[in-house]
């Protein structure tokens, strides 16, 4: 078995590192305003990639904390996946050409999917599709909108388009500290071919076991934000957990 990425998460507001709690802006946490600093602690506990969050560009449309994001990608050698805001082929090629790994696409996803197949067959290999769902349906423009679509029927559009993961968080555990939604994303791993990385509410090692054990339907990584901040988790167990000798 492959092992179980664990992607431990920053996400900029305001050029420092905080933490929503179930997507509210007005309901944020501030744990270290060095980015960088924060990104270079994870890279030197061993994880082997980090996701990255451009807050305040998932509102705005366009992206915000571009020094905090360039020095974080200056300060690490680790790949970065970076979403928030990112809804033009031109942020996409600029991202891509300052050494981001893999973009993720939320809204646009929604909003215009023709643009995500063209940035696949463009970028191949570096395109990921962010789904956020509240009560399984999906929701836009920084989880301010509610849309009338299911994670599941929106994964669909893109099975043959290239994508290299779903991101599939569920908003109403994110940053609560509730546990992971195994049973939608599970469900969700399995209605599609694509990979499934699971996001929000990861708060145990409990959440980490049940993730390896449902590998098998299609679920290849795990997103950790508040738990790794507050110690719920620490890097080294979480890792060996994953599968990963640190």
């Amino acid at each position: 078995m492959d092992d179980l990425i664990l992607f431990p998460a920053i996400d900029l507001k305001d050029g420092q590192c905080v933490r929503l709690y179930k997507g509210e802006m007005n309901q944020s946490k501030i744990f270290n305003d060095n980015p960088a600093a924060q990104a270079m602690s994870f890279e030197s506990e061993g994880f082997s990639w980090l996701h990255l969050v451009d807050l305040n560009g998932a509102f705005a449309g366009e992206s915000v904390n571009k020094d905090a994001i360039l020095d974080i990608r200056k300060s690490i050698s680790l790949p970065i996946q970076l979403g928030g805001g990112i809804r033009t082929m031109q942020n996409i090629a600029y991202w891509i050409e300052h050494g981001i790994n893999r973009l993720i696409l939320g809204t646009v996803a929604l909003n215009n999917p023709d643009l995500v197949k063209q940035a696949c067959k463009e970028f191949a290999g570096h395109i990921a599709v962010g789904i956020d769902a509240r009560d399984s349906m999906v929701a836009v423009q920084g989880w301010a909108e509610q849309s009338n679509i299911s994670a599941v029927e929106l994964s669909k559009k893109f099975e043959d388009a290239g994508v290299s993961a779903i991101i599939y968080t569920d908003i109403n555990r994110d940053g609560a500290l509730s546990g992971v939604n195994i049973e939608q994303t599970v469900h969700l791993a399995q209605s599609i071919s694509t990979p499934v990385i699971a996001s929000g509410g990861l708060s145990s090692y409990d959440d980490i076991t049940a993730l390896r054990q449902a590998q098998k339907h299609g679920i290849i990584g795990a997103i950790s934000g508040k738990a790794l901040y507050e110690k719920h988790i620490v890097a080294d167990k979480a890792l060996a957990l994953c599968g990963q000798a640190v």
